[in-house]
C-alpha cells in the first residue's frame, strides 16, 4: 500500500500546475494528500500546516485512510457538510444558452476601450460562445474571450452596447458597491458576497486551495466561511472597493451553514490583461 501511495504521489506532482507542485513537493507534510489527489470530495491547502477537507460523498474507508495519513504528518482533517460542487441552477442574471442554468457576473473590467466581465469557467461555453442576459436567449450579453477551467476563470467580452457596465457590484436592496482594484485576499480577512439572495458575510480561511470534485480538479481557490447556494456561481467576493474572487461553489447552504470557494479575480485579471475602472 505504501509503495502504491508513493507512486500516485509522484504521478500527481507532475500533473499539477507549478505553483501547487512546488508548494507540496517542497513540504513533506503535504505528501500524504497527494495520494488522494484524484478523490472527488476533497480539498487541501498548506499554509505552514497541512489541512484537508473531506465532504459527505467520500466513502468512510477512504476518509479514514486519509485521516490517518494526514494525522501522521501532523496535519488536520476537516469534515465539510454536503458535497463539494460548482453552484449553478436555473434562474436569472446570465446564462450560456445550451449549458442551461444561471450564473452571476463576477466583476466588470476593461482593456482600453473594450469592456468585459470576469466569470466562472464552468458557467460559460468554449471561447467564441455566446452568453445571454436572464434565463432566455433573447438578449445577448457578449462572447467568451478566454476560459481557463483549471482555475475556473473566464473572460466575456461585452457585445451589447446598450447595457450599462459600471465598475461595481450589485448589492440589490443596498445599491451598488464600486470596485476600484483587485486583490489577493488574506487569511482572516472579512469579506462579502452578493447575489439575488442578498449580501452574505464571512472571512477567508485559506488560500491556494486545491479542490477535487466529481467534475475534475481546480487550483488556487480561496476558501471562506461565506455560505453559498446553487445559482450563485461566478458571483463576486469583495472587501470594500477591492474585488477578490468569483464563486466556484462549495458545500452546505445558507440555511444550515457551509463553506464556499472562489477563483482569484486578481489572477484572472492579470492573465487576461484587464482591470477595473
Amino acid at each position: 500500500m505504501r509503495r502504491t501511495l508513493l507512486g500516485v504521489l509522484a504521478a500527481a506532482a507532475t500533473l499539477l500546475p507549478a505553483t501547487d507542485a512546488a508548494a507540496a513537493s517542497g513540504t513533506a507534510t503535504a505528501a500524504p494528500v497527494r495520494a488522494f489527489a484524484a478523490t472527488p470530495g476533497t480539498a487541501w491547502w498548506h499554509d505552514g500546516r497541512l489541512t484537508v477537507s473531506v465532504d459527505d460523498s467520500v466513502r468512510p474507508a477512504v476518509a479514514a485512510g486519509l485521516t490517518r495519513a494526514v494525522t501522521r504528518a501532523g496535519g488536520t482533517v476537516l469534515r465539510e457538510p454536503g458535497t463539494l460542487a460548482p453552484h449553478i441552477a436555473g434562474g436569472d442574471t446570465f446564462n450560456a444558452g445550451t449549458l442551461g442554468g444561471r450564473c452571476l457576473i463576477g466583476f466588470n473590467a476593461r482593456a482600453g476601450a473594450t469592456y468585459f466581465f470576469l466569470a466562472a469557467a464552468h458557467c460559460v461555453p468554449a471561447v467564441g460562445g455566446t452568453v445571454y442576459a436572464g434565463t432566455g436567449t433573447g438578449t445577448v450579453l457578449g462572447v467568451v474571450a478566454a476560459r481557463d477551467p483549471s482555475y475556473d476563470s473566464a473572460l466575456v467580452r461585452y457585445t451589447n452596447a446598450t447595457i450599462a457596465k459600471p465598475s461595481a457590484v450589485d448589492l440589490y436592496a443596498g445599491g451598488l458597491q464600486p470596485i476600484t482594484s483587485f486583490g489577493a485576499g488574506t487569511v482572516g480577512q472579512a469579506v462579502r458576497r452578493t447575489g439575488p439572495n442578498g449580501v452574505r458575510t464571512g472571512t477567508i480561511t485559506a488560500l491556494n486551495v486545491t479542490i477535487n470534485y466529481a467534475g475534475g480538479t481546480v487550483y488556487n481557490m480561496i476558501r471562506t466561511t461565506v455560505c453559498s447556494e446553487p445559482g450563485e456561481s461566478g458571483g463576486p467576493l469583495f472587501a470594500g472597493t477591492v474585488g477578490i474572487g468569483m464563486n466556484w461553489g462549495g458545500s452546505g447552504n445558507c440555511a444550515t451553514g457551509g463553506v464556499s470557494y472562489y477563483s482569484s479575480a486578481r489572477r484572472a485579471a492579470v492573465a487576461y490583461g484587464v482591470a477595473p475602472y
